[in-house]
């Protein structure tokens, strides 16, 4: 993949629907080998790939400078878990795996509200669904459950008081992986990573039709 091609909107949708399932690269890998990009379109490149390709890592990391910020400000916990939920139901992959875990563990206790909280059926026109599937959380749509959890981290961020202090910790999370990504030469693993994933990719629409 020609990463100096892809756009900002394009690496976001990747990510967006992505599995974010996979174990995180090792640290021997992760702090191998930095060089500085000799032009932009270069850097353009790397970066792009860098985070796509240690997703997971850049997720850890920023996720570990933000815990030692809550240190401060115990009550911020909760706003940044409601915070963390909000934004990960708009991960297709994540909302699914909720929704399916959900219900899961109501059917041991109600299988008819279990039945309830299944998602409704897509209608099919000539054998294909009439438009993009939309997703589902415990039966609702998804944008009840993102404005919901949303609202009340809202709320726990503005009693917490400390909306600041992990806006200097995310900021320094943020500027650490943008200078890991930039750095971080990308090896001939993330490149063949790069194109297992745009063949599957591919296969996944083939396979929809």
């Amino acid at each position: 993949m020609d990463w100096g091609n892809v756009t900002a909107e394009d690496l976001v949708d990747a990510l967006r629907e992505v599995d974010w399932s996979s174990p995180p690269r090792p640290l021997s890998e992760f702090f191998s080998r930095f060089t500085v990009p000799r032009s932009y379109a270069k850097w353009n490149s790397r970066l792009k790939c860098n985070l796509y390709y240690y997703r997971t890592n850049y997720f850890i990391w920023i996720v570990s400078v933000l815990i030692l910020g809550f240190l401060w400000r115990p009550l911020a916990i909760v706003a940044a878990i409601l915070t963390a939920l909000s934004t990960a139901f708009l991960n297709d992959s994540f909302a699914g795996t909720f929704s399916e875990k959900v219900t899961r563990t109501v059917r041991q206790f109600s299988p008819h509200l279990a039945a309830k909280m299944r998602p409704p059926l897509t209608p099919v026109i000539r054998g294909r669904p009439s438009a993009r599937r939309a997703i589902y959380i415990c039966g609702q749509p998804r944008w009840v459950f993102v404005l919901t959890f949303s609202a009340a981290s809202f709320f726990f961020w503005f009693i917490s008081c400390g909306l600041l202090m992990v806006s200097w910790a995310l900021a320094i999370g943020l500027l650490a992986t943008i200078l890991h990504a930039s750095f971080r030469t990308p090896n001939l693993k993330a490149r063949l990573n790069t194109f297992r994933e745009e063949f599957r990719a591919v296969w996944r629409n083939y396979s929809e039709l």
